[in-house]
């Protein structure tokens, strides 16, 4: 089921073409009790969004006992802050909807890939309480995911970056400043939520050091976390299934969700 974030009335902001507009598509279980949810970001260096990232995350999600969203979050021509804008608006609008959809609104996760990964540590990393005089009542909701899962993801927009995701996120001339903002691993603080990451050491398009970095910078936080380097694997796998090796990071997420305390146990 696909669900506007936005209703028509509630004016956001379209970016430059005005005419893509953000959405969730859900993946839901019918389970007696409340439960986890997980919101997917497909990677595509803000340039697209690949469908392997999409929904066959969401039904391997499903089928871990969590439900789970793939957002059709906006990229290229728009720029920052709108993707940002487009996950938080799914977290806090998961969120609203969490006793209707019976889901534990202190169990909304995002998951992310590549670009996707990038947005998904940037929304883990930069985000608020919600606004609790907005007339829009989703607005009220809080935008703090309670975990974050990267997969290869884009950290640093300082060192071993990727430099399509910078110039799509913030065009040809972005100032240090705007770099700087935009770097993972140098907004993380004791209330970054639990994380999870993996990488290929030889990824060629995002190279490992993005995980590393971010990983140290968690660390010295003490905020709780799981990383796994294999050894070998392009960018871009997705779930990995044809993979030896690199595809154990599902095993290992799973048990990592668990211990979270969602999904199966």
């Amino acid at each position: 089921m696909i669900h506007k974030l936005w209703p028509d009335n509630v004016p956001y902001n379209q970016g430059e073409n005005g005419e893509e507009e953000p959405i969730i598509t859900a993946y839901l279980l019918e389970k007696q009790e409340k439960h986890g949810a997980i919101i997917v970001c497909p990677g595509g260096g803000y340039a697209r969004r690949a469908d392997h990232e999409g929904e066959p995350v969401a039904k391997w999600l499903n089928r871990l006992g969590i439900s789970a969203f793939v957002l059709n979050y906006r990229v290229a021509p728009y720029k920052h802050p709108v993707p940002l804008h487009d996950l938080q608006r799914a977290i806090r609008y998961v969120r609203y909807h969490a006793e209707k959809w019976n889901l534990d609104k202190q169990k909304i996760g995002i998951l992310g890939f590549s670009a996707g990964g990038h947005l998904v540590s940037t929304a883990a990393t930069q985000f608020d309480s919600g606004n609790k005089n907005a007339s829009d009542l989703i607005e009220r909701e809080s935008s703090k995911p309670d975990l974050a899962v990267l997969c290869y993801p884009v950290i640093s927009f300082m060192e071993s970056y990727h430099e399509g995701s910078i110039i799509n996120l913030l065009g040809e001339n972005a100032s240090t400043d705007q770099r700087l903002l935009l770097s993972s691993e140098r907004n993380v603080s004791e209330a970054t939520p639990p994380i999870f990451l993996w990488h290929t050491a030889d990824d060629a398009a995002v190279p490992v050091e993005n995980s590393l970095m971010f990983a140290q910078a968690l660390s010295k936080q003490k905020v709780p976390f799981e990383m796994h380097i294999f050894p070998s694997g392009r960018h871009g796998l997705g779930l990995a299934e044809e993979v030896p090796i690199v595809n154990k990071w599902t095993d290992l997420c799973q048990a990592w969700l668990s211990k979270q305390g969602f999904g199966l146990n």
